[in-house]
């Protein structure tokens, strides 16, 4: 009995404890991160005060300024820049990495990483103060791939929306604390009130995860649109891609075959087998509709597909065989680190400008 009272006296001892030190912490916290209301400048707009102490990322979208950020916050994508020329604070280890020379001395930052502590001074580029949230809702799905899905939804609120060739949207997902993912669309811009998105299921991934289980009729927010490529309407277009990374490439060829059907193109396609060679017919028949569009698609595992009779190897090997040295040419390319990294080097040996080749990774 002795023994016992011992051990809940104990228990009582450290229960209090545990007590005092959390209504210590929170009183510390109070006195020592209570930095008051703080007062936020964005280019020339009128200035917003917020609370001091939450990150810039979340006070920005709290005022409506959806500057990109596809990793939730978490200082991983490197999205989320912006100039701060007052305030902010000293730069943080977890930001160095994602930033260029010629950023590190404009004072870019990561706004996911700065906490608002005082008034401060921003410059964002401006097209991001013109991103729309978007309502919207699923209007079909399939399933193109074993795990990749194809998603189409049709705009609520605003019933419309403007975006270029090659652009993405960012979908919330929901939680106790609402989180940002970035999908590139597939629509061509002429569909300004539909949105269809290439998710592959990543095993745990909080957005695939969450795109995969919508069902019709499942209603969601959207940001954008989002994306730095411009088409050049000078130049000759190339087009190398993998794995979703066909999914902006499917909006540019569907523009072009709406809009521009005598541009010249090429497009190539890398997969692993028939499995994953997604849209082979649809861009054969755009071929035949356009004739100055070249596709194609090269297999990596040819031998677990005897019948396929088209390329094989590595897609970059394809565009160092096929494209030609000559022209103005503008690429955009899209697809994992690897395959951007290899394509780059064909590109500077066919003779395109570094300035003339965009890339998203994924």
């Amino acid at each position: 009995m002795e023994n016992y009272l011992i051990y809940i006296c104990a228990l009582a001892v450290l229960g209090g404890l545990s007590v005092a030190i959390t209504v210590l912490l929170l009183l510390a916290n109070r006195m020592f991160c209570n930095y008051g209301p703080c007062t936020i400048h964005v280019n020339a707009e009128e200035p917003f005060v917020v609370d001091g102490g939450c990150n810039l990322l979340d006070a920005l979208y709290s005022h409506e300024i959806y500057i990109p950020s596809a990793c939730g916050g978490q200082g991983t994508c490197g999205f989320c820049k912006c100039r701060v020329l007052e305030g902010g604070g000293p730069l943080l280890p977890t930001e160095e990495p994602f930033l260029s020379t010629e950023e590190l001395k404009n004072n870019t930052r990561l706004s996911c990483q700065v906490k608002v502590k005082e008034d401060m001074r921003l410059q964002v580029r401006e097209e991001f103060l013109y991103v729309q949230e978007l309502k919207a809702k699923v209007t079909r799905r399939r399933m193109i791939t074993g795990d990749t899905v194809e998603i189409a939804f049709e705009l609520i609120e605003p019933g419309e929306i403007e975006y270029r060739p090659g652009q993405y949207v960012q979908i919330a997902i929901p939680g106790k604390k609402e989180e940002w993912r970035a999908y590139s669309i597939c629509t061509p811009p002429g569909s300004r009130n539909e949105i269809e998105l290439l998710v592959r299921l990543i095993p745990g991934g909080l957005g695939s995860t969450y795109v995969h289980s919508l069902e019709v009729e499942d209603e969601v927010k959207m940001l954008g649109p989002y994306g730095d490529f411009h088409l050049d309407d000078d130049a000759s277009i190339v087009c190398v891609g993998g794995g979703v990374g066909m999914a902006p490439m499917r909006s540019i060829f569907r523009y072009f075959a709406e809009e521009e059907p005598g541009k010249k193109c090429w497009f190539f396609f890398g997969v692993r087998t028939t499995d994953d060679a997604v849209y082979y017919d649809e861009f054969q028949k755009l071929a035949e509709q356009m004739p100055n569009f070249e596709v194609c698609y090269a297999m990596s595992e040819p031998e677990k597909c005897p019948q396929w009779q088209g390329e094989s190897g590595f897609i970059h090997l394809a565009v160092e065989k096929y494209l030609p040295t000559e022209g103005n040419r503008q690429a955009f390319l899209c697809g994992p680190p690897p395959m951007i990294e290899a394509t780059m080097q064909v590109l500077k040996d066919k003779g395109i400008p570094e300035e003339k080749v965009f890339f998203d990774e994924f």
